[in-house]
This record gives C-alpha cells, structure tokens and sequence, in this order.
C-alpha cells in the first residue's frame, strides 16, 4: 500500500511540475522620442536674468502630461554629449517646464544675476515616457 501511494504522490508531482510554463510577457514600447534643433536667435528674454525658448511639442499629449514622464536632455554641438536638465554648464543653469503641446527651457546664469549667456546652437531631446 505505501509502494503504491508513493508512485500516486510522485506521479502527482512529475504531473503538476511538466504542466508548468514559463511566460514572459513584453509590453509594447510607447516611449517617444523628439529631438529637436534650438539657434541662439530661438530664445526670447523671460526677465532681466533669464531667457526661455518654447518648443512645440506636439506628441505631448493632455494624458501624458498629467500621467507619463517628460525627460529633457541638452547638448551643446554635433557629436556632444547629452545632459540630462535641469543643468549647470558653463555657468548657465538649465531648466524647463512642460504642459500639454509644449515643453519650455529656460537658461540664466548660475549665480542667479546677470544676463545668461545664450548658446550658438544647441540640440534638444525629449524623451516622453508612457505609464499606466
């Protein structure tokens, strides 16, 4: 009676363990991605010791500006590297704010008086990152 309940317990586990699966579920990449070219004649003075520059955004949906994530990352030239903002470089602290249709930079010197220094040209990336 034992040998027999042994063979019933272990075909039982041999049963359970081969039904196993294992399943990896990828969900679908809505990040988007906008990369887009600002010139020093894009920016516009904000107040005496700032200036600002509005890009059109138009991914940038009422959903995603509520429930997702807005990454905003600056470099200064062809092939250099991005910086993640808000950022200090060169003595210029960058920033920006976000709402629906429209990310907004803004640039002022680091110590916080004076007029900032505008870049020559500088490339702008969006990175707009899904969320349930």
């Amino acid at each position: 009676m034992k040998k027999l309940l042994s063979i019933l317990c272990i075909a039982v586990v041999v049963f359970t363990a081969s039904s196993c699966k294992k399943e990896t579920v990828v969900a679908p990449n809505n990040n988007v991605t906008i990369v887009k070219t600002v010139r020093s004649s894009d920016w516009a003075v904000y107040n005496s010791t700032s200036n600002t520059v509005d890009l059109n955004i138009p991914e940038l949906d009422e959903y995603t500006n509520e429930h997702g994530a807005v990454l905003v990352y600056i470099a200064f030239g062809d092939n250099a590297p991005w910086e993640q903002v808000p950022e200090v470089f060169d003595g210029s602290a960058y920033s920006f704010t976000h709402n629906t249709g429209h990310v907004t930079l803004y640039v002022q010197n680091a110590s916080g008086t004076g007029t900032p220094i505008i870049p020559d040209q500088a490339y702008v990336k969006i990175v707009l990152v899904d969320s349930n």
